[in-house]
């Protein structure tokens, strides 16, 4: 507490959980005053709006934003919490104690802690409340104040499954050494490490001084590194790029959105360029335009035939050009879907070419006609268009003499409305000038695997609606892994979800498809998957597919898994252990204490499509334990992702979402690991986490 109160005469502390008015900027011309205040957790800003939702949203707006974006004199406050809160429960729990002590005396009587215990998601019997309470009250004053409200905390955090494991290996006068610290680090967590690499953990995390002289490590300080990247279930060396980027651009899988300017339904959303860059800072690399003739001669992008509304196409470009590199350097496909007159075709050109400039590409790299894609390292800070093409990309090096203008096949996707609705598809006039910007991605319709061999280049792509693409994965997976072998394939939704609901990537990813779009405005478990796949490698929104998908002589299928270099079949043992500081769902009721249960997914090829979960715990948000023990076989590892989801239980009525946290499967860690949670839209919940125990073995 001591610690707590220094920090408390911290000016910079307290300007910031006073608030004030900062400028928000969304764009050049958008700017708006906002008020921000640091919440209680310390982690957290708090911004005060006009603006309310549905009311099935369940509250006004209230957004998190991420401290690190705010405020950079907090690093200070931030850094010293870690060392005086020990274990990682943050001063959000002081700050919970300083609300139940309704009189403001620093002292706590049993009821303020009962009120205290209900704030921080913990729901304890009258019975054991007054049994902590009588173990805290040393002095039996009635109240608990001063070293007695520091021995209820410890009591309160005291983590046993922590405890067990420092027993297990502090064979040093009861520390662990930095040889017992090498051991486990070893033996348990399954890490290939040096002693000097131990002993910089110690120098990073112990926090008393007189443990880190001598290079032992404390419980404390042990605590601290179980919470810390170090430990985290997803490999931080995954964290940066650490593949090879430069294999041909159609061997990655890329991170793609389908109409991405929606920010809601597909029949009367909104249509914005906040919509794209949301999208891009989610590391998404392909973007899609619908474009329209506009009022004015200015064309326009919405989802046509809709209440939508409409954006104009050049202030979209100007948004990608200014946003589309902040997240990754790795190239942006735009993926045109071309309704426009010629007349607004050569608008939609000249706005390309003139605000994106040299970073659009419009001639092949090199000074002869390719036969493969560049990699993705080579485009770096370029855009590429999607789009029809009035001739072959050989043309780009003979002078390039075809007509100004000329018809070509229909989009796909408008394709496919008529179909649907058994109406003629049409011809379009295309404009030289768009045409000629089409370089690598040359949008062609797909007839059969063989009829693309035969007749398509390298860079001549088919679009797929979900339903045809999900057949050719069902029944014709490996011929479709051997066209993605050659060609880009890009998948998107059926035109029947109409509210920007979307299909499972994963069969599509197991075919080898690059560009599998999906409605990113939309948070589900498909999103989450999405996200997951392309978590490793920077966020670069490119992941190298695995080799078996990418060599000619692979005869892999996701269905019939015959012997192959994609079977390295693993035995995954998992114990959810343990939760830390889950977060109340139902923050308006405040008796509302969650009940807990925890599910695990697995979803690869088929054979390895599982989920299990565990029991429920009553009334315990705070630091539920399971010990809970679960078995996984997983053939196909580098197509495998892991998803953890926290639910609260409900016998009467659907479980409501807690967290949710999701990984390929080969960037997780062996041993205790922290799992950090999200919200349903990808926010990190502060503070909040699993702990569990991970083993992957090799299969017999």
């Amino acid at each position: 507490m001591s610690g707590e109160r220094r920090l408390d005469g911290d000016p910079d502390l307290q300007f910031l959980l006073k608030g004030g008015n900062l400028i928000k900027v969304k764009s050049r011309s958008w700017r708006k005053t906002r008020f921000f205040r640091l919440n209680d957790d310390c982690k957290t800003m708090w911004q005060q709006t006009s603006k309310t939702f549905k009311r099935d949203s369940g509250r006004a707006e209230k957004r998190n934003l991420h401290l690190h974006k705010a405020f950079q004199q907090m690093e200070k406050y931030i850094s010293s919490v870690n060392i005086q809160s020990l274990n990682q429960t943050k001063s959000w729990i002081y700050s919970c104690m300083r609300k139940a002590d309704k009189n403001s005396d620093n002292k706590m009587t049993l009821k303020e802690l009962k009120h205290f215990l209900r704030q921080i998601n913990i729901e304890v019997s009258d019975s054991y409340a007054e049994m902590l309470f009588q173990k805290c009250d040393t002095s039996m004053s009635g109240t608990l104040e001063g070293s007695e409200i520091k021995l209820f905390y410890d009591l309160l955090t005291y983590r046993k499954e922590v405890d067990m494991i420092y027993a297990k290996y502090a064979h040093t006068n009861g520390q662990m050494s930095s040889g017992d610290l090498l051991n486990f680090l070893q033996y348990e967590q399954r890490e290939p490490v040096s002693l000097e690499y131990v002993q910089n953990l110690i120098e990073k995390y112990e926090v008393d001084e007189t443990a880190k002289q001598n290079k032992y490590m404390s419980k404390d300080g042990f605590l601290m590194y179980l919470n810390h990247e170090e430990c985290s279930i997803f490999n931080p060396a995954h964290k940066g790029i650490y593949q090879d980027m430069r294999q041909p651009l159609n061997h990655y899988f890329i991170s793609s959105s389908h109409n991405t300017y929606l920010m809601g339904d597909q029949l009367k959303g909104a249509s914005s360029t906040e919509a794209y860059i949301k999208a891009l800072t989610k590391s998404c690399r392909c973007v899609e335009l619908d474009c329209w003739d506009g009022a004015n001669g200015e064309p326009v992008i919405y989802h046509g035939h809709t209440l939508t509304s409409k954006v104009l196409f050049k202030d979209v470009i100007k948004a990608l050009k200014e946003y589309a590199f902040k997240t990754s350097q790795y190239p942006v496909i735009l993926s045109l879907e071309n309704h426009c007159s010629v007349e607004q075709q050569k608008i939609m050109a000249y706005h390309l070419t003139s605000i994106l400039g040299s970073a659009l590409l419009t001639h092949p790299l090199g000074d002869q006609m390719p036969n493969t894609f560049p990699g993705p390292e080579e485009l770096k800070g370029r855009f590429l268009i999607k789009g029809k093409r009035l001739n072959k990309l050989d043309a780009a090096f003979n002078n390039n003499t075809t007509e100004d203008v000329d018809s070509v096949s229909e989009e796909d996707e408008a394709a496919e409305v008529k179909e649907a609705e058994q109406k003629p598809k049409d011809k379009i006039k295309l404009a030289k000038e768009l045409s000629d910007l089409v370089i690598y991605c040359k949008s062609v319709h797909f007839s059969t695997f063989e009829h693309s061999r035969d007749n398509h280049s390298f860079y001549e792509m088919a679009s797929f609606k979900e339903s045809k693409a999900m057949n050719l994965a069902e029944n014709s997976a490996t011929a479709f892994i051997h066209h993605n072998m050659d060609k880009l394939s890009r998948i998107y939704p059926a035109g029947s979800r109409t509210d920007s609901s979307n299909y499972n990537p994963v069969p599509l990813w197991n075919s080898g498809c690059q560009i599998v779009a999906l409605n990113f405005q939309t948070p589900c478990k498909e999103m989450d998957l999405n996200q997951a796949r392309f978590l490793p490698n920077g966020k670069c929104g490119y992941i190298l597919k695995p080799e078996f998908q990418r060599d000619p002589a692979s005869q892999f299928d996701p269905k019939n898994l015959s012997v192959g270099p994609w079977l390295q079949k693993k035995t995954l043992h998992l114990t959810i252990i343990s939760a830390q500081q889950l977060p109340k769902i139902n923050k308006d009721k405040q008796t509302s204490i969650v009940d807990p249960l925890v599910r695990v997914e697995i979803y690869g090829v088929p054979a390895d499509n599982a989920s299990k979960q565990t029991h429920h715990i009553d009334n315990n948000g705070f630091n539920p334990t399971w010990n809970t023990n679960f078995q996984f076989t997983v053939h196909v590892p580098e197509l495998a992702l892991v998803r953890f989801v926290v639910e609260d239980y409900d016998a009467a009525s659907h479980n409501d979402l807690v967290g949710l946290y999701t990984l390929p499967f080969t960037s997780m860690q062996n041993g205790y690991r922290h799992v950090p949670l999200l919200t349903k839209r990808g926010s990190l919940i502060p503070s909040a986490g699993l702990f569990v125990h991970i083993m992957a073995l090799d299969a017999e």
